[in-house]
């Protein structure tokens, strides 16, 4: 990773030397610290320093060619904040772009995020698109999957490895003006399979889908999106039950949105995933495992009313559920208001969470209850160069007895911000902390941050 980078910021100085570019670099240092007191074990006080630094480079000897770069770095000044080391660092994109003058052209080559309709995937090699006659468009993009460091063992690691090899995907798009679009795109995620592993794995990682989505917005009072992916790999079926066969479909989602009037609009989802097929739906990290054999449903709808310049309302229900653990159900409300005149933004909101039991295995409770209520309450000021916040937040659980609350029955933090735009290519802020939950017995954090901004051209130009 840290010769990547040091490789491209060579290539923008060599570039710098010889040609008109103008170059933008981007900085942010945020340094934490905070103190936390866990009952029955040690005290700890960290203190990381992260360092965010992005560079964008255009007209490197053509006008078409860009660079594009962003990283981060990170240390510990005080006790190792992270599993992985007292120190690190990422290299998140970096990539050469080239614009065609005609069909709306553009290739990229190098580390960066791609999405064509079915999920955003993170590669290292090439990609291109262009738009074709009649409204058609047409997309690829092929390379390395980017693997992250997981805490898979050895074996498992070796597998994983060995069947992320290769990632490429397509998307080929129509425009219907006045209508919106639709498109149709294939992915795939792997060419080794796991049955063909030394030791065949019971694990498949590979992915290949076929995707269809859609934008519709005929008038601004109407926007119909969503997309269905289909599972057309030929892995190894695990059903989760003895008769039952897993569904080739790996996702639904949809999103409808309705403006009935100036001050009224309405939306709703509805969302549905096979984990078996769906594997997560990218090689980006996610918070299930691709083991997972399990099946995700989740429908809601809100509606908002008023305006952000003014007051807002907007109610919200959503429910879930994850076929292992049962239905959760939230709903609620958040008023927002905005006195423009002084320059002050504020809220508050409420939610109430019914969730089912939750399973316990080898205790004296057979099971706990997630469910709870929510209130926040959050205040924003900002004049010239200033601004301020405030914000807190509070829950109260119904099931006081449950384990992971550690005989806590509401937990609660409250996050207070400060900011001044010294210039214009300066800002420094901070922000300070206060909370009371289930894991620390008393936590105080705080954060402070510096973002700079300097820009050079070539001769002639702007600085």
């Amino acid at each position: 990773m840290k010769r990547c980078i040091h490789v491209a910021m060579l290539a923008t100085l060599v570039s710098a030397a010889g040609w008109s570019q103008e170059v933008n670099v981007y900085s942010t240092t945020m340094a934490q610290l905070w103190k936390a007191e866990t009952p029955g074990f040690d005290k700890y006080t960290y203190t990381p320093v992260t360092q965010f630094l992005g560079i964008d480079a255009t007209k490197l000897g053509s006008d078409a060619l860009s660079l594009h770069i962003y990283g981060w770095g990170m240390a510990d000044l005080a006790d190792q904040s992270s599993p992985n080391g007292k120190s690190g660092g990422y290299l998140t994109y970096g990539y050469l772009q080239y614009q065609f003058p005609q069909a709306n052209a553009e290739i990229k080559a190098g580390r960066f995020t791609v999405n064509q309709g079915g999920g955003m995937e993170y590669v290292d090699g090439v990609s291109a698109r262009a738009d074709l006659r009649g409204g058609f468009a047409i997309s690829a993009f092929g390379g390395r999957p980017v693997r992250f460091t997981s805490a898979l063992e050895p074996a498992a690691k070796a597998d994983y490895e060995f069947q992320h090899d290769v990632i490429f995907g397509t998307r080929l798009s129509l425009r219907i003006p006045k209508a919106g679009e639709i498109g149709i795109s294939y992915l795939q995620d792997g060419t080794n399979a796991a049955k063909d592993l030394p030791i065949p794995s019971p694990v498949d990682y590979s992915r290949r889908q076929v995707g269809v989505d859609f934008k519709l917005s005929p008038n601004p009072s109407f926007d119909f999106s969503g997309r269905t992916l289909l599972d057309v790999a030929q892995h190894a079926d695990i059903p989760a039950k003895p008769t039952e066969k897993h569904s080739r479909i790996a996702e639904h989602d949809y999103n409808v949105t309705v403006k009935a009037a100036d001050s009224l609009s309405f939306s709703g989802i509805f969302i549905e995933r096979n984990f078996f097929a769906y594997f997560a739906g990218s090689n980006l990290q996610s918070l299930f495992r691709q083991s997972e054999n399990d099946k995700f449903r989740a429908v809601g709808c809100s509606a908002t009313w008023g305006s952000p310049s003014a007051v807002e309302v907007v109610a919200d229900f959503r429910q879930t559920n994850r076929e292992t653990y049962g239905d959760v159900t939230r709903f609620g409300a958040d008023l927002k208001w905005n006195l423009g005149k002084l320059k002050v933004m504020s809220g508050f909101g409420y939610h109430r969470v019914n969730a089912d039991n939750a399973p316990l295995i080898g205790t004296k409770s057979p099971a706990y209850v997630l469910s709870h209520e929510e209130a926040r309450a959050w205040v924003m000021y900002q004049k010239g160069l200033m601004s301020a916040s405030l914000d807190g937040i509070f829950y109260n659980f119904d099931d006081k007895n449950n384990p992971n609350l550690n005989g806590k029955g509401s937990i609660y933090q409250i996050v207070g911000s400060l900011g001044y735009q010294t210039t214009t290519n300066l800002k420094i802020s901070g922000d300070l902390s206060y909370g009371d939950d289930a894991l620390f017995k008393k936590q105080v954090m705080g954060l402070l941050r510096v973002e700079y901004r300097f820009a050079f051209a070539g001769k002639g130009g702007k600085k």
